[in-house]
């Protein structure tokens, strides 16, 4: 009888599991890449058509055959035949396009591979392919649906796939890195690898159920990653597991000569050793919701009732598990987003509820878009005509029925200033939010408290924590239903540990302890193991 390709079924396998197989012989790297292959097929092309992968790399079966056919030598690299997918903003230097999304990128290719992606090829990863992703990273328009690019299309959440009558999610699959999260969710790689300037990571892990690590800006090299806003961009891990996260992040971490930001970072640790089952213990967290101070509950307040459970539940579990929870509310939070740190934008998206009303976008967002966007199209971008902001922004406007469903309304704001970063309006803004977020927000908060990290609820914190340059580790926490009055299938709701910079081990530490206790994680329903892939 023929040896079947591979003896284990890919869908919900750790990083871990796939490198046991490996070692033992009992699959291959190319057995694992047409595992993957055959589960895009099966469910992101056809079945609930979740649309998470953008494209394939052509090359990605050689790649694993050529790893397969290498003699094994010494101690393998720490991610040897494994499968990862990456967001489709960030640079390969191979036959794979570099997009964000975009129409006007569509024959975009890249110069060379970003920097996280050479460090995944020296680990002996395969690149698979890239993520579909919210355009530009969510930063063309005002209101634009998440997971939404004109050239990709629209993702799906993996729990909950239903559009409405306008084809937008009824469950948002979160965005922007909203490929990169449903392909892990629903079994399509092994891990893949999102960015975030501000809940881009933490919103989609939120929605589909995953562990990811927001990190500290600067523990990551963003070279190669077509930006938003180089005081905040980071990438990150998107997985199933803290222990594959934590393992991911040490492939990644480190100084990057191409990213000044860099050079600021202490050496990473080796993160997998922080891991510990009762690394709760003694630990003191804060969860910002003082019941004798309503007026200031900005993050669990709002909550709806079964959220509100669920976050509960993991206060519970965290209680039992030795953490001491302190309930006092953030003082800065009011001033994030205040005068001074946002700009007024005329809203002309054509599907919006808001249309022809003024929007609210960060400041440091806009001025440092046009400044990042422009020197990457410059430096990293080739195979395409866009050579800076103002060219793709005049492409779309001459293929407006195709390139412009939800405007670019975010751009034309960019376009419009001096891209020099060097206006008052501009540097006040930055330091008003270091101030808000940082000095006297996460920083006085924490030092007050004594605190080791504070827990949000899914990505309600993503804007301080961001603003702040912080990291943020969250971990799956429980599910919900249901939007507003419209009945739905569950789906997924985290819980997320931040800390001050370069906390990363100690955020692992506490959320390994918690995915231990809780095992709150399961495969989404709609995309099961196929047998022909695993070996049944």
């Amino acid at each position: 009888m023929p040896k079947p390709e591979t003896a284990l079924c890919v869908e919900n396998a750790t990083i871990a599991e796939l490198q046991q197989a490996l070692a033992e012989g009992r699959t291959t790297a190319a057995a694992l890449v047409r595992a993957y292959l055959a589960r895009i097929e099966a469910y992101d092309r056809a079945g609930p058509q979740l649309n998470a992968v953008r494209e394939v790399n052509p090359d990605a079966l050689a790649i694993a055959e050529k790893i397969d056919a290498a003699p094994a030598r010494g101690k393998q690299p720490p991610l040897q035949g494994i499968p990862i997918l990456v967001k489709d903003n960030i640079a390969t230097a191979d036959n794979q396009h570099t997009t964000a999304g975009s129409l006007a990128l569509a024959d975009a290719y890249a110069k060379r591979d970003a920097t996280v992606v050479a460090k995944l090829r020296r680990a002996g990863a395969v690149i698979l392919g890239k993520a579909n992703l919210t355009e530009f990273a969510n930063i063309l328009a005002v209101g634009m649906p998440s997971g939404y690019s004109s050239l990709g299309g629209q993702v799906r959440n993996a729990y909950a796939p239903a559009l409405d009558d306008k084809g937008v999610p009824v469950v948002p699959p979160g965005g922007s890195s909203a490929g990169s999260a449903v392909a892990v969710a629903a079994g399509f790689a092994a891990a893949s690898i999102g960015t975030e300037t501000s809940g881009s990571l933490l919103s989609p892990a939120n929605q589909n159920g995953l562990v990811t690590v927001k990190p500290t800006v600067g523990l990551i090299s963003r070279a190669g990653i077509i930006p938003i806003a180089a005081s905040q961009d980071t990438a990150g891990p998107m997985t199933r597991t803290v222990r594959d996260a934590a393992l991911l992040l040490g492939v990644l971490a480190g100084p990057d000569p191409l990213d000044p930001a860099t050079a600021h970072a202490p050496k990473a640790p080796d993160y997998l050793k922080a891991l510990d089952k009762d690394g709760l213990k003694g630990a003191r967290i804060g969860v910002p919701s003082n019941p004798a101070d309503p007026g200031n509950d900005v993050y669990y307040r709002p909550l709806p009732p079964a959220a509100a459970a669920v976050m509960q539940a993991a206060i519970t579990v965290l209680e039992a598990q030795g953490a001491v929870i302190v309930r006092e509310n953030i003082p800065t939070e009011g001033w994030i987003g205040g005068p001074g740190t946002e700009m007024a934008i005329l809203n002309r998206n054509p599907e919006s509820p808001t249309k022809d009303q003024v929007a609210r976008l960060p400041i440091v967002f806009v001025y440092e878009l046009k400044h990042d966007m422009n020197q990457y199209l410059r430096d990293w971008a080739k195979g395409t005509k866009m050579r800076t902001l103002g060219d793709i922004i005049a492409f779309n406007a001459e293929h407006a029925d195709t390139a412009l469903r939800f405007g670019q309304d975010i751009f034309l704001a960019a376009e419009s200033t001096r891209g020099d970063l060097k206006d008052p309006e501009y540097l006040s803004a930055r330091q008003m939010d270091l101030r808000a977020a940082r000095t006297r927000g996460l920083d006085a908060y924490m030092e007050e408290n004594r605190l080791d990290a504070v827990l949000f609820p899914g990505n309600a914190g993503a804007a301080i924590a961001a603003k702040a340059g912080y990291p943020s580790v969250q971990v799956p926490a429980g599910f919900v239903s249901g939007i507003g009055e419209q009945a739905t299938p569950e789906y997924p709701i985290g819980a997320t540990f931040t800390g001050r910079a370069w906390s990363e081990a100690t955020l692992l530490r506490l959320a390994y302890a918690f995915e231990q206790a809780t095992l709150a994680r399961r495969m989404p329903p709609g995309v099961p193991a196929l047998a022909e892939s695993c070996g049944r």
